[in-house]
């Protein structure tokens, strides 16, 4: 089977200036977990939950952002070295950073023409759930593991 027959064709995109909260918006309201982006008509780069949730990931206190684990919230309510209104702020100001600042990039790309089980080795050595199908330098589609599955089971 080949991934022209798998694919979803005209995948939902957004563009380098969209805000990150935007985009998580699209994805939440559309309940998928990666968008391509474009640059006006160029594919640029690819946005997943992942790359969204490593925004909240911090190395400790002295970082803008510091979330506390449930087990300190438990054992220690109050610290005070906790400034809730600069985490708010950081919060906020991740929302409005641009998608094309988290962007994955160099996209990881197939052609309709190739095989499934071609796009199903990439994903695994790539250790990625999507690839995007370009044709002429053109984004046309996307492939999921989830469209692989179901392409194989007899149909979406």
């Amino acid at each position: 089977m080949k991934v022209s027959e798998a694919m979803t064709k005209n995948p939902v995109t957004s563009q380098t200036g969209d805000s990150i909260a935007d985009v998580a918006g699209v994805m939440r309201s559309k309940k998928i977990g990666g968008i391509p982006i474009l640059e006006g008509d160029r594919l640029a780069g690819i946005v997943t939950e992942t790359d969204i949730i490593k925004l909240l990931m911090t190395k400790g206190p002295s970082d803008d952002l510091w979330l506390p684990s449930p087990l300190e919230i438990i054992e220690l309510p109050v610290r005070e070295f906790i400034n809730w209104e600069n985490t708010k702020k950081a919060l906020t100001d991740i929302r409005q950073k641009k998608i094309g600042d988290i962007m994955s990039r160099p996209v990881v790309t197939i052609s309709p023409g190739d095989d499934i089980e071609t796009a199903a080795q990439q994903m695994l050595d790539k250790k990625i759930d999507r690839l995007c199908v370009v044709e002429k330098n053109q984004l046309i589609g996307i492939i999921t593991r989830e469209d692989i599955v179901w392409s194989l089971a007899g149909g979406k």
